[in-house]
C-alpha cells in the first residue's frame, strides 16, 4: 500500500482539513523522529466482518491512493454509518487508506461524531498528530468535538511517549469548546498510568490540575492502580492517605481500597494490609470476594500460610455472602499442606461443606500427601477410608508413598489394604506401588508375603524393577537354602516376563 504524504488536505462536505503546513494552535511535537508504529489488526484478523466491509477493506489494502476513490465508487456500496464505523475500526494498520476512505464516505453526507472520533484515533495511534489536529479543527467547526475525542488524543500521545503533548492537549480543551472537568482529568490520568512506570508523571499532573478541577475517588483509584502495577508501596500509602483524608471512608471507593491493599500484600507488608482490612470492616467498607481470592493467590506464591489464615478468618468473619469457593479452599489447604500445618488443614477441610464447597480429588490428595509426608500413620488410614468412601481415588504417587511410609512404620496390613485397593480399582501405573510393597515387606522380614505378592505381580505382568530384585535376592539368599531356590524361581519368571 502506498504511504501518503504525512499531512495531506482532504475534503469532507466542502470543508478542507488543512494540511500540516497550515497555521494551527495545537500541542504537537517538533521531534521529527516518530516511534515505530505498532502492528494493528486488519480485516484479515476479524472473526466476523460484513461482506460490504470486506470488499472495501480489500480495495483499501490493494488499490493505490490515486485509484481508491474510483474503485470504491465502482462497488456501488452505500457507506452507511455502521459500515463506515466497521471499516475504520479495521483500518488502523493503513492510516493513509483510511483517510482516502473517510474522504470518499463523507462526500454528500454528514459523518457521525463516532466516525470522526475513529478517524482521530486512527491518525493518533499511527503518530500522525498534525493530521489528527487538522481533523479536530474540522470537528470543532461542525460541533462534533467531545470528551471522547480528547480521551483518544491523550491515549495516542501517551502511547507514543509524548506525555507533555498529552498534558498540553488537556490545557487547550477549553479553547476547543470541551470542558476540562474531572472526567477529562481522569481520562488523562488513565492514559498516562497505562504506560510503564509513569504514575509519578500522572501524580504530577493531578497535583497541578487539582487547583482548578476537584479530583474524585476515581482520580485516586487510577493512581493507586498505577502504584500497584509499579509495586511502589511508599507512594501508594501517600495516595491512599490523601484519598481517605479528602473523602473519608466511603463504600463507593472499596475497589480503590482493594488496589491499595493488594499493593501492600505484594510488597510483603501484609500486617499493614490486615490492619487496614479490619478498619475497613469497622467502617462498613467490605471488600469483594475477588479481592480475597487475589490476595490469597499472592500469599500462596509467597508461601505465607500464617497471614493466609488471618486473611481467611477476616473474610469469613465479614459475612455478607463472602462464601469462599472450592478453588480458594484448595489454594489455602495446599498452602497449609506445604507448611505441614495439619491442624489447620483439617480445620479448613471440615469448614468446606458449610460454605457449599465440596472437596474434590485435589483436596483429598493434597491432604493425603500431607499426612503421608508427616508420617501421621493413624490419620493416613482414617483419611484413606474416608477418601474411598466418598469415591475419590488416591493418585498413583500417593499410593506408592503411603505404602512406603506405612511399611516403614511397621503397619503392613494397612499398606496391603491400599495395594489391594489399587489392584481392584485399576489405579495405573502400578509399578511404583508394587515395588515399594515388595521392598517394604522384605525390610520387615515377611518373605513369604514377598513371594506371594511377587508371584501375583508376575501373573499380572507387573514390572518388578531390577534394583528391587537385587534387594530381594540378598534377603532370600541370607534366609535359607529353600528361600534361595524360591528367589531363583522368581528371578527366572521375572526375566521371562520381561522378554
Amino acid at each position: 500500500m502506498e504511504v501518503m504524504d504525512e499531512s495531506p488536505d482532504f475534503v469532507i462536505k466542502n470543508k478542507i482539513i488543512p494540511s500540516s503546513s497550515s497555521t494551527t494552535t495545537s500541542p504537537t511535537s517538533h521531534n521529527p523522529h516518530r516511534p515505530t508504529r505498532p502492528r494493528f489488526p486488519t480485516h484479515l484478523d476479524a472473526p466476523y466482518i460484513s461482506s460490504s466491509a470486506r470488499i472495501i477493506c480489500e480495495i483499501l489494502a490493494h488499490a493505490s491512493s490515486d485509484d481508491i476513490e474510483s474503485a470504491l465508487a465502482c462497488t456501488g456500496i452505500i457507506p452507511t454509518p455502521d459500515l463506515v464505523h466497521e471499516v475504520l475500526q479495521l483500518s488502523y494498520d493503513s492510516p493513509s487508506s483510511a483517510v482516502d476512505f473517510f474522504r470518499w464516505a463523507g462526500r454528500g453526507q454528514r459523518l457521525s461524531p463516532y466516525a470522526w472520533n475513529l478517524m482521530v484515533d486512527v491518525l493518533g495511534k499511527n503518530g500522525r498528530f498534525e493530521q489528527m489536529w487538522n481533523a479536530v479543527r474540522v470537528m470543532k467547526e461542525d460541533g462534533v468535538l467531545s470528551l471522547p475525542t480528547f480521551a483518544s488524543i491523550f491515549d495516542s500521545y501517551c502511547g507514543a511517549g509524548k506525555y507533555d503533548e498529552a498534558v498540553m492537549s488537556f490545557d487547550v480543551m477549553s479553547m476547543h469548546g470541551v470542558e476540562q472537568d474531572v472526567v477529562a482529568v481522569n481520562s488523562l490520568l488513565s492514559a498516562i498510568c497505562r504506560q510503564e512506570n509513569q504514575t509519578s508523571r500522572a501524580l504530577e499532573f493531578l497535583n497541578r490540575v487539582k487547583k482548578i478541577v476537584d479530583p474524585d475517588g476515581d482520580s485516586f483509584a487510577i493512581l493507586l492502580e498505577g502504584w500497584e502495577k509499579e509495586g511502589n508501596v511508599e507512594e501508594a500509602n501517600k495516595t491512599f492517605g490523601e484519598m481517605v483524608e479528602r473523602f473519608e471512608w466511603n463504600p463507593e471507593h472499596v475497589l480503590a481500597y482493594e488496589t491499595f491493599l493488594i499493593t501492600l500484600i505484594r510488597g510483603k507488608q501484609v500486617d499493614e494490609a490486615l490492619k487496614f482490612l479490619r478498619v475497613m470492616k469497622g467502617e462498613n467498607c467490605f471488600p469483594t470476594l475477588k479481592f480475597f481470592s487475589n490476595a490469597l493467590d499472592i500469599l500462596v506464591k509467597l508461601n505465607d500460610s500464617t497471614h493466609a489464615v488471618q486473611l481467611w478468618d477476616i473474610m469469613v468473619g465479614i459475612g455478607f455472602n463472602l462464601m469462599p469457593n472450592l478453588i480458594m479452599y484448595n489454594a489455602v489447604i495446599g498452602l497449609l499442606c506445604n507448611n505441614d500445618d495439619v491442624d489447620n488443614v483439617f480445620r479448613f477441610f471440615d469448614q468446606m461443606v458449610f460454605h457449599g464447597a465440596f472437596p474434590d480429588s485435589l483436596t483429598y490428595n493434597m491432604i493425603f500427601e500431607c499426612l503421608i509426608k508427616n508420617k501421621r500413620v493413624h490419620e493416613v488410614e482414617k483419611f484413606f477410608h474416608e477418601m474411598i468412601k466418598n469415591e475419590w481415588q488416591p493418585t498413583p504417587l500417593n499410593c506408592a508413598t503411603a505404602i512406603t511410609m506405612l511399611l516403614d512404620a511397621d503397619e503392613p496390613e494397612i499398606a496391603i489394604e491400599i495395594w489391594n485397593y489399587i489392584l481392584e480399582n485399576g489405579i495405573l501405573p502400578l509399578e511404583a506401588s508394587a515395588n515399594e510393597l515388595l521392598v517394604g515387606l522384605r525390610n520387615l522380614g515377611r518373605l513369604s508375603d514377598v513371594r506371594r505378592f511377587a508371584e501375583e505381580m508376575l501373573n499380572r505382568r507387573i514390572l518388578i524393577y531390577e534394583v528391587t530384585m537385587h534387594k530381594l535376592k540378598k534377603a532370600f539368599y541370607n534366609e535359607s537354602r529353600s528361600m534361595r531356590d524360591i528367589f531363583d524361581s522368581l528371578e527366572r519368571r521375572c526375566k521371562t516376563s520381561q522378554m
